[in-house]
C-alpha cells in the first residue's frame, strides 16, 4: 500500500523510510492493481525513481523543502506537463505533447513532489459519473464485483488513491469533480475557491468555474498537498506543521460552537436511504462536539442553480472543444459530446444573463447564510452505482455543484461505510476563501468518527 502523505513526511524526518522505498512502494501497488482498476493513463516509473533519487539524497542532507518533499503524487490527465502527452481524456489527442507545465504541477515538483504519473479523467472533464468510452472508466475500488461509479471527472485520481496506488492525486473541479471521485471512492477532496489557484497549462472546460484541488486519503494529507499548490512559503509550511501551528493548529480546534446549515425537508427528497442515515449519524455526532445544525433552504433551491450553471459551463466547453464535438468523424465520447454540442445553440444574451443571474444568486445565498459557518449535504444523492445502470443524461452532482456556482469552496469526507459496504461521505462548503475553516471542520469529524474499513480493492 502507498503510505499517506503525513505518514511519508513524519518517515522521512524519523528515518524509518526513504523516498526511493515510497515510489517503489506505489509502482508496485501500480503493477498489482492497476490490471484491474485501471486508474492510470500513463505511470513516469523511470522518471520517478530518478526523481525519488535525489530526493532521498537531499532529505539525507536535512534539507527538506517542506512536508511534501519526496512524496509521490499523481496529476489528472487534463495537467500539462511540457514534453508528456495530456490526452484529457480524448482519443483525439493520444498523442498531443504538452507544451508547457501548469503552475500547481510546478508548484508540487518545486515542494519536492515527485510525479508517478497521469490519471484518467472524463472527456474533458465533462461529466459526473467517471465514464469515459472510448479511454476506459476506472473500477471503483469498493466493489470487487461490481464495476461501479469511481465518480467523474477526476475518476482515475478518485481510484488510484482510494485503492491505495498513490498518497495523494490533482482533481479538477467544475461542478463537483474533485469531490464526486472522493465521496465515491471512499477519500478526502477539496475544492478550492474560484481564482484561488492558477488554471494555466489545466486543459479548460469551463474558465469562469475550474477549479483545481487535492485528493488524498485524511484531511491533513489534502492540507499538506493544498500547501504545496499554493504560493505559501514551504520553509513556513514545514514550521506549521511540525509544530502543529498555523492551518494545522486550527485544524486542531474542533467545531465547538460552529453553526451549520443543513438539508430541509424538500432536499432531503431523493438522497438514496443509507447515504442519508449516514449524513443523519455525522450530525448527531457534530452536535454531539458541541456544534449546532439548523435546516436551511437555499433562497435558490440546489436543482435550480442547475440551469445558469449549464449555460455557463456548456458555452465555454463548446468554445475550447466545439470543433471536435461539431465533426462526427471525430473520436470523442458520445454521452460528452452529447453534452458539449448544446452550446452552438447558447446566444450572447443567454450566457449574460446566466452570469448576471450567478451574481444575484451568490449576493441573495450569502445574505441567508449570514448566520451559518457552513453548509452541510451528503456529497451525492447515491452511493456508488453500477456502471451498465448509469443514466448518462443525468449527474450525481446535486449538491457539489452549488459550491462552484456560489463561489464557495469546500470537501467532501468519508462518514461511513454503508451496510452495503459502499461509502457513503459528508460534504462541507464554506463561504469562498475558508479553506482553513472547511479543512478544520473536516479534521474534526474524521477524528470523532474514527477509521473505517479500507475497500476490498486496496494494496495491502
Amino acid at each position: 500500500m502507498a503510505r499517506g502523505v503525513e505518514e511519508l513526511a513524519r518517515g522521512y524526518r524519523e528515518g524509518t523510510i526513504t523516498p526511493v522505498e515510497a515510489v517503489e512502494e506505489c509502482l508496485s501497488a501500480i503493477d498489482d492493481l492497476d490490471g484491474t482498476v485501471g486508474a492510470w493513463q500513463d505511470v513516469y516509473a523511470e522518471h520517478a525513481r530518478t526523481a525519488a533519487a535525489g530526493a532521498a539524497q537531499t532529505l539525507a542532507s536535512g534539507h527538506a523543502v517542506g512536508p511534501f518533499h519526496g512524496v509521490p503524487f499523481a496529476l489528472k490527465d487534463i495537467v500539462d506537463v511540457e514534453g508528456r502527452v495530456t490526452t484529457a481524456g480524448c482519443a483525439e489527442w493520444a498523442e498531443r505533447i504538452s507544451p508547457g507545465t501548469a503552475t500547481i504541477a510546478s508548484r508540487l515538483i518545486a515542494a519536492g513532489g515527485i510525479l508517478v504519473g497521469k490519471t484518467k479523467t472524463v472527456e474533458f472533464a465533462m461529466g459526473g459519473w467517471g465514464t469515459n468510452q472510448h479511454m476506459g472508466t476506472p473500477w471503483n475500488p469498493w466493489d470487487a464485483e461490481i464495476k461501479r461509479t469511481p465518480g467523474g471527472s477526476s475518476c482515475g485520481s478518485g481510484a488510484a488513491v482510494g485503492s491505495g496506488m498513490i498518497p495523494c492525486a490533482i482533481g479538477t473541479d467544475t461542478g463537483g469533480s474533485v469531490r464526486l471521485p472522493a465521496a465515491l471512492c471512499g477519500i478526502v477532496g477539496l475544492k478550492t475557491t474560484e481564482g484561488l489557484l492558477p488554471i494555466d497549462g489545466i486543459v479548460p472546460l469551463s474558465h469562469t468555474l475550474d477549479t483545481p484541488g487535492p485528493m488524498a486519503r485524511s484531511t491533513v494529507d489534502a492540507a499538506v498537498m493544498f500547501d504545496a499548490m499554493t504560493d505559501a512559503s514551504q520553509a513556513s509550511v514545514m514550521a506549521d506543521w511540525r509544530n502543529g501551528a498555523g492551518r494545522y493548529a486550527e485544524m486542531r480546534r474542533g467545531v465547538e460552537g460552529l453553526r451549520f446549515a443543513t438539508l430541509g425537508d424538500a432536499e432531503r427528497v431523493g438522497v438514496a436511504a443509507e447515504q442519508l442515515a449516514a449524513y443523519d449519524a455525522a450530525l448527531d455526532l457534530l452536535v454531539s462536539m458541541g456544534a449546532s445544525v439548523t435546516p436551511f433552504d437555499p433562497p435558490t433551491p440546489f436543482e435550480e442553480m442547475r440551469d445558469a450553471t449549464f449555460v455557463i459551463v456548456t458555452a465555454e466547453g463548446y468554445h475550447y472543444h466545439g470543433h471536435l464535438m461539431d465533426d462526427p468523424a471525430t473520436r470523442v465520447d458520445e454521452n460528452v459530446r452529447g453534452r458539449i454540442r448544446p452550446g452552438v445553440d447558447i446566444r450572447a444574451t443567454d450566457y449574460v444573463a446566466a452570469t448576471l443571474q450567478r451574481v444575484a444568486d451568490q449576493a441573495e445565498f450569502a445574505a441567508a447564510f449570514a448566520g451559518f459557518d457552513a453548509l452541510l449535504t451528503p456529497t451525492t444523492p447515491d452511493l456508488p452505482l453500477p456502471v451498465d445502470g448509469i443514466d448518462e443524461s443525468s449527474t450525481p452532482a446535486h449538491f457539489t455543484r452549488a459550491g462552484n456556482y456560489l463561489a464557495m469552496c469546500g470537501t467532501s469526507v468519508p462518514s461511513a461505510v454503508s451496510p452495503s459496504g459502499l461509502p457513503a461521505s459528508l460534504h462541507v462548503l464554506c463561504r469562498g476563501g475558508d479553506e482553513t475553516l472547511a479543512l478544520r471542520i473536516t479534521a474534526a469529524f474524521e477524528r470523532a468518527r474514527g477509521a473505517l474499513a479500507v475497500p476490498p480493492i486496496f494494496a495491502a
